[in-house]
């Protein structure tokens, strides 16, 4: 697997306001509970949104580059076996290098904005 530069993170506007009050971003509730915050690459972001954030409107996405992200950062095996980013501990909202937001239909179908790549 070739690492890409960057990885995407969903968040609740609230969630992502507030870690920018903090200047640390800690995660989502099941980030907390699993352990890492989930991340996801531009090829596995609209499967994610689709099972996850179905019916979601305004979230909150965006991207830290992988180099940023140091030894935190983890590949780890999950949906079919599908290697995805994991980032353990917090990180400073500064590693922060793009922000947009997304809606999920109802139906899970997403469009995800032209920035991801």
């Amino acid at each position: 697997m070739s690492t890409p530069e960057l990885i995407y993170k969903i968040a609740t506007a609230e969630t992502l306001a507030a870690a920018d009050v903090a200047g640390t971003f800690t995660g989502m509730p099941i980030d907390a509970a699993d352990g890492f915050i989930h991340f996801s690459t531009a090829s596995q972001l609209a499967e994610t949104l689709k099972l996850h954030f179905r019916g979601q409107r305004g979230l909150a996405l965006f991207a830290v580059r992988c180099a940023d992200m140091g030894e935190a950062l983890v590949w780890e095996p999950s949906r079919g076996g599908a290697l995805f980013p994991h980032v353990y501990g917090t990180f400073p909202m500064s590693a922060v290098v793009w922000r947009g937001s997304v809606d999920v239909g109802d139906d899970g179908s997403v469009d995800l904005p032209e920035a991801v790549r």
